[in-house]
C-alpha cells in the first residue's frame, strides 16, 4: 500500500531543505571566506634537493583586499599568523587588489602594502604579480605606464616582486635559488593574448646546481617548466572556489581539476597550487578555506601540529 505523505510532512520538509540550503549558502558566502583560515603543511620529498638543506616556507596567494570579503584586519590577520610560522622565507604569488564583482569599497593597496610590510623571515619576503595586478590597473591597461601600482606599491615598502628574475640564497651553508615569472594572462583587451611571462630568460639566470623553487601565478605554464626546477609554486584558481569531494566545477585552467590545488606530481616534476586566501568573480567559497600553504623541505622542522589557534591540514600528493 502506498503511504502518502502528510502535509504537514511536505512542508517540514520543505522548510529544512531551505534552512538547509540558506545555512549552506550563508556559511559559503560569509563564514568560509571571511573568518576561516588554515594552515597546509607539505613536506615533499622534491628532486634536485641538496641534502641538508632544510628549509621551511610560507607561500601566500590570491589576497583580493577588499570589503567585505578582505579588509585590513584579515589582512593583518593572515600576517601574524603566517609569522608565527617562524619560516625561513615567504613567498607570495600575486593578485592582491580584488575584482568589482566581489568589492563594495576598495582599498588602497598603500594601506595593503603597509600591512603585510609586517610579514618578518631571515631570508626576506620576495613577490610577484598575478593577473588581477594588471587588470585592476586602468592606467596599464590604457597603456599609460608599464609597471603597475601593485609592484610599485610593494617595493616602496621593501617587497621585491620578481618579473622574469631569479635570486641565489643561502640556508646554513647551502645555496638554492628562487624565481619569479610575470604573468601570462596581463591584459583585459580581447584578442591581445601578450604574457609578461619569460621562463628560459629567467632560468638563464641560474648559474650553478642549487635547487630551483619557482613562483608562477597561473599553474598551466608548468607544462613547460624543465625538470631542472625542484618545485613551482601556483595560485590563481582559487582551488575552484567550491570544491566537493576533490572536484571543483569551474577552474581557471586548461588542465581544468588536474592543476585546480594541491601536489601536483607530472613526469617526476612536482607543483603546488595554493587555494590563496580570496574570492574573484563570485563571492563564495566552500569546501576549500583560504589557506597559508607551509612548505618543510628537506626534513620537518618544528612540530607543526604545536602551532597555536590554527587549523592544520596536509596536503596530499597526486598525478596531474
Amino acid at each position: 500500500m502506498l503511504i502518502l505523505p502528510s502535509r504537514r510532512q511536505v512542508l517540514g520538509g520543505l522548510g529544512a531543505g531551505a534552512a538547509l540550503g540558506f545555512s549552506t549558502g550563508a556559511y559559503a558566502v560569509v563564514i568560509e571566506p571571511r573568518f576561516r583560515l588554515v594552515v597546509t603543511h607539505y613536506s615533499p620529498v622534491l628532486p634536485r634537493w641538496t641534502p641538508g638543506l632544510r628549509l621551511r616556507v610560507a607561500v601566500l596567494a590570491d589576497f583580493h583586499v577588499g570589503e567585505p570579503f578582505m579588509p585590513l584586519d584579515r589582512i593583518a590577520e593572515i600576517v601574524d599568523a603566517t609569522n608565527a610560522l617562524k619560516p625561513d622565507l615567504i613567498l607570495m604569488l600575486g593578485d592582491y587588489p580584488a575584482g568589482p564583482a566581489v568589492t563594495f569599497r576598495k582599498v588602497p593597496l598603500r594601506e595593503f602594502a603597509r600591512v603585510v610590510e609586517g610579514l618578518r623571515a631571515p631570508l626576506g619576503v620576495h613577490a610577484i604579480l598575478g593577473n588581477h595586478d594588471w587588470w585592476e590597473d586602468l592606467a596599464v591597461q590604457a597603456g599609460e605606464r608599464d609597471v603597475t601600482e601593485a609592484q610599485r606599491t610593494l617595493e616602496d615598502r621593501g617587497i621585491p616582486v620578481m618579473e622574469n628574475a631569479a635570486l641565489r640564497l643561502e640556508k646554513d651553508g647551502h645555496p638554492f635559488w628562487i624565481a619569479g615569472i610575470g604573468d601570462q594572462e596581463p591584459f583585459v583587451k580581447i584578442g591581445n593574448h601578450e604574457g609578461r611571462d619569460d621562463l628560459p630568460g629567467t632560468l638563464a639566470q641560474v648559474t650553478d646546481a642549487a635547487p630551483v623553487l619557482l613562483m608562477v601565478h597561473e599553474p598551466d605554464i608548468f607544462l613547460e617548466v624543465p625538470d631542472r626546477v625542484s618545485l613551482t609554486l601556483a595560485g590563481h584558481t582559487h582551488g575552484g572556489q567550491v570544491r566537493l569531494f576533490g572536484y571543483s566545477p569551474v577552474i581557471p585552467s586548461r588542465r581544468g581539476n588536474s592543476f585546480a590545488y594541491g601536489h601536483v606530481v607530472l613526469q617526476n616534476r612536482h607543483m603546488i597550487v595554493s587555494g590563496g586566501f580570496g574570492v574573484s568573480r563570485v563571492p563564495v567559497r566552500f569546501g576549500v578555506p583560504p589557506e597559508i600553504v607551509l612548505l618543510d623541505l628537506g626534513g620537518p622542522a618544528d612540530p607543526v601540529a604545536e602551532i597555536p589557534g590554527r587549523t592544520v591540514q596536509d596536503g596530499g600528493g597526486r598525478l596531474g
